[in-house]
């Protein structure tokens, strides 16, 4: 009987508990929940959700001052990106009070009663943001550092000092306005941009450290016509000056171009597949070359080299560069740990690279380049083209013939005048390129006369006349000659053997020039 009344009694307080509990399923949000002042109670997960972040941007058009310096700049949440940044934290909380048994569900919903729960939604702004925000505001309020820069002048380094400049701080200005965030929205949001010193890339202690010529190259283009000439001489210019600190890397490209007539080249010589052609800039593989082998004797780092497609007669084989667009250049890196100068010039018809900086190779230790041609390819007979415009037998050179190559370059290292290292650089190749002639075309054989009859005259009767001496036998030609030819008494007319073809001579090769991907380009 008492296990009766039990169980009656039991049934009677599971119903006054399921009575007492709001008619919420499982699964959605109790009441007494909120986000400032907007209450997810009933809700579901998703639901609640959708309802923070439409309070989330509600605040997007909230006032934001930024005290930049002396000067204030306004803006709103919105435009620096605000955006709700504790979401799992929030959807953690709002599980334990969705889930559970009728009990749990039933006490929680007690608590809130008595002590409604009120999430904190915390909200942040975007760093890219705040930047693109501080940068339109400053341009001529902060000051931007100035490098050091320095020249030669007679002999002489002249440093242009640096000077450190004032720029926000963007990563602890986005930090404060996000700070000042979690105050609330209630007031306006007012935050002082964070102003910090900065230094130059290059400051003038750095520059102080250069004081020793690493390494220096001429090469000579006393042959060059006027238009190659000054090809060398604005591309040398264009690289002229040029300062790299530990780890950086110039570009023989990038500094020389665009190869255009409007920054200062003008149409000469290249190399091209094989052919000499006429392009822009033609002649600043010279450059290439001579910076090359200043780099070389600098031991600096060869990044990018690459030899051209025929020879050039300016440097030994294997010690070329050649600069062909992106598909060939030239490039060194400072592997030095202190800042490096590069200075290119031309003096008359000679082109000069040095390499400045703070040398700290041993005096006894010696470094030569040594260039070693393995195999070499006889261009073979020249090629004729013929010209119409020409004058038969006329002729006229286009292209010189350059002879093919293989050679290698080597890194000898000597202390105290002995040989301590030998490296392989580089192993090139070169192909040959027959002389091209433009000539006449071949002058018209002469007209045949036709052959005309002799008519016998009439023979007339004359006197006997006295038995003539005996005529001397007729002379035969040697036996080259043929049989059965006779010479008479006449001596044989001498024919002028035909003057053997000029071996072609190999001329100095024109500058690389880039004419397709898939180039053997030169110059």
């Amino acid at each position: 009987m008492k296990r009766k009344y039990w169980r009656a009694g039991l049934c009677a307080a599971s119903l006054a508990l399921y009575l007492a509990v709001p008619a919420y399923g499982e699964g959605m949000i109790p009441e007494g929940i909120y986000v400032d002042q907007v209450s997810l109670g009933g809700m579901s997960a998703e639901e609640a959700s959708q309802a923070i972040q439409e309070y989330v941007d509600s605040l997007a058009v909230h006032k934001i001052t930024l005290d930049i310096g002396d000067e204030k700049a306004d803006t709103t949440a919105g435009a620096l990106g605000l955006f709700w940044n504790n979401q799992e934290e929030i959807q953690q909380i709002l599980a334990e009070y969705q889930g559970g048994n009728l009990i749990k569900r039933y006490m929680n919903t007690e608590d809130l009663k008595t002590a409604p729960l009120t999430l904190a939604v915390e909200t942040s702004v975007s760093q890219d943001k705040v930047k693109e925000f501080i940068d339109s505001k400053t341009a001529g309020l902060i000051d931007e550092p100035v490098d050091a820069s320095m020249d030669v002048v007679d002999g002489e380094f002249v440093i242009t000092p640096s000077v450190p400049g004032r720029i926000v701080d963007v990563e602890a200005t986005n930090r404060a306005l996000n700070e000042a965030f979690k105050a609330g929205f209630d007031q306006p949001i007012e935050v002082k941009a964070e102003i910090a010193e900065s230094q130059p890339k290059i400051r003038t202690e750095d520059l102080e450290t250069i004081q020793d010529v690493l390494g220096t190259f001429s090469t000579d283009f006393s042959s060059s016509g006027y238009a190659r000439a000054t090809n060398v001489q604005v591309g040398a210019s264009k690289i002229d000056n040029h300062i790299l600190m530990p780890g950086e890397t110039l570009s023989g490209y990038e500094c020389l171009q665009p190869l255009t007539t409007a920054n200062g080249y003008k149409s000469a010589a290249s190399y091209e597949n094989g052919r000499v052609v006429d392009s822009i800039g033609g002649g600043v593989c010279q450059l290439a070359t001579t910076l090359y082998n200043a780099a070389l004797q600098s031991e600096l780092e060869i990044t990018q080299r690459q030899n051209h497609s025929m020879i050039v007669t300016y440097v030994k084989p294997s010690m070329d560069a050649a600069i062909a667009g992106t598909v060939k250049d030239i490039k060194i890196t400072n592997n030095y740990s202190t800042p490096i100068y590069v200075e290119g010039k031309t003096e008359g018809r000679t082109l000069t690279f040095t390499v400045y900086g703070k040398d700290t190779r041993p005096a006894n230790r010696e470094v030569k380049y040594v260039s070693e041609t393995l195999r070499r390819t006889d261009p073979g007979a020249p090629q004729e083209i013929v010209d119409p415009s020409m004058a038969p037998g006329a002729r006229s050179k286009v292209q010189s013939a350059h002879y093919g190559l293989e050679s290698q370059l080597w890194k000898c290292v000597y202390i105290d005048g002995e040989e301590v290292e030998k490296t392989l650089l580089s192993r090139d190749t070169y192909y040959a390129s027959k002389a091209v002639y433009r000539v006449g075309p071949a002058a018209a054989a002469a007209p045949v006369l036709p052959v005309v009859p002799i008519v016998p005259e009439t023979p007339v009767e004359t006197q006997p006349a006295a038995d003539p001496a005996p005529a001397a036998p007729a002379e035969t030609l040697p036996s080259q000659y043929g049989p059965g030819v006779g010479l008479g008494n006449s001596a044989p007319a001498e024919t002028q053997p035909a003057a053997p073809e000029p071996t072609p001579e190999p001329q100095p090769a024109a500058p690389e020039t880039p004419a397709g991907p898939a180039d053997g380009i030169a110059g």
